[in-house]
């Protein structure tokens, strides 16, 4: 069953790793996205599970007060609460979930659980200025830390996985290869930076061969490390002496691959409306490549909003709007899951 509102708050709580985000949309506009990033995790070259559950207890309060504020509007002209269920890291999720929990029943409004890929996906769907919706179906290339997919979107109800990594996400290549070269936390901007003053043709890595349209960035990591060794070996300066073009060739390494697997998608499919999801979608080597294979393939692209790219509360509200259109309601029982799957077909 579905009911078309005139208009209605979606409040969207985003807590899966270490940014506490929230949004309030207005139907598909957004009138306000807030995020409190945790830098304390550079420290120790990674995301710190106990000390992100921490920050976000002492963040979501004063970041749902700032959305508020900056939607202009009360708490109590909130239509639903979404929030995000998993997957991610489990104390963070249960710090949103319980919130969201919370001021759902105090206001006595729907609640809604929110798949955290799922949301990337349908962060195209948000009516924000520059950003171009895609039409049904499409491919979402969805690429972050944790996770690298691609799906096809034929409605903001129905996703299908074609391929998806089987071991470690490109995101995670980008960070750890960042940190075998020494970089500070997080490393993958680094490495695009560095990468545009490189030569991309400099050095060969590894490509894993699998079949389908799953993708394994494991060997690519392991190949890195011990071609790096290698080289020290012979010379103590070679990561100081060769950086931007080592970026640029291991960057030009997982694009290659990544964009391989998604051309094979679409051949298959005959779908070109293809889009980019996640945090590595910020990747400006990969933004390129996918817009070069529309004038080659003829695909029509659609690449987000640099604010819609990494975790926020926006793709997490508007996934609760089309949820909440269907009234796909959780109950208060509802638990957070570190390892959720994506949902297919319904």
């Amino acid at each position: 069953m579905y009911f078309c509102p005139m208009s209605e708050y979606i409040l969207g709580i985003e807590s899966s790793c270490d940014d506490t985000s929230v949004a309030v949309l207005q139907n598909r506009k957004i009138l306000a996205n807030v995020t409190a990033n945790q830098q304390i995790h550079a420290e120790y070259g990674g995301v710190v599970p106990e000390l992100a559950s921490r920050a976000h207890q002492q963040n979501i309060v004063p970041v749902v007060e700032a959305a508020l504020s900056q939607a202009q509007i009360k708490v109590q002209n909130l239509s639903a609460i979404a929030f995000t269920s998993g997957p991610g890291l489990l104390g963070s999720l249960l710090v949103g979930t319980s919130f969201a929990k919370s001021l759902a029943l105090a206001l006595q409004i729907p609640l809604i659980e929110v798949n955290h890929m799922q949301a990337h996906v349908l962060a195209h769907l948000i009516d924000h200025k520059n950003q171009k919706t895609p039409s049904f179906p499409f491919l979402c290339l969805t690429v972050s830390g944790g996770h690298t997919q691609i799906v096809q979107v034929n409605n903001p109800y129905d996703l299908k996985i074609l391929g998806e990594t089987l071991d470690d996400a490109a995101g995670e290549a980008f960070d750890k290869a960042a940190k075998i070269m020494g970089l500070p936390y997080p490393g993958g901007p680094l490495i695009d930076q560095l990468a545009q003053q490189g030569n991309g043709q400099a050095f060969t890595f590894a490509r894993p061969s699998m079949t389908g349209y799953n993708y394994s960035f494991s060997g690519l990591k392991t190949n890195f490390l011990y071609f790096l060794q290698k080289e020290m070996k012979q010379n103590p300066n070679f990561i100081q002496e060769n950086k931007q073009d080592l970026c640029a060739s291991l960057q030009g390494t997982i694009i290659a691959v990544l964009m391989e697997k998604l051309e094979a998608a679409a051949q298959a499919t005959g779908i070109k409306h293809i889009a980019l999801a996640g945090g590595v979608s910020a990747n400006s080597g990969l933004r390129k490549a996918l817009k070069a294979r529309e004038s080659s393939l003829g695909w029509e692209t659609y690449l987000p909003n640099f604010e819609f790219c990494t975790d926020n509360g926006a793709m997490i509200a508007i996934t609760g709007y089309y949820k909440y259109l269907k009234q796909d309601f959780a109950g208060l029982s509802f638990s957070a899951s570190a390892r959720k799957k994506l949902a297919l077909g319904h």
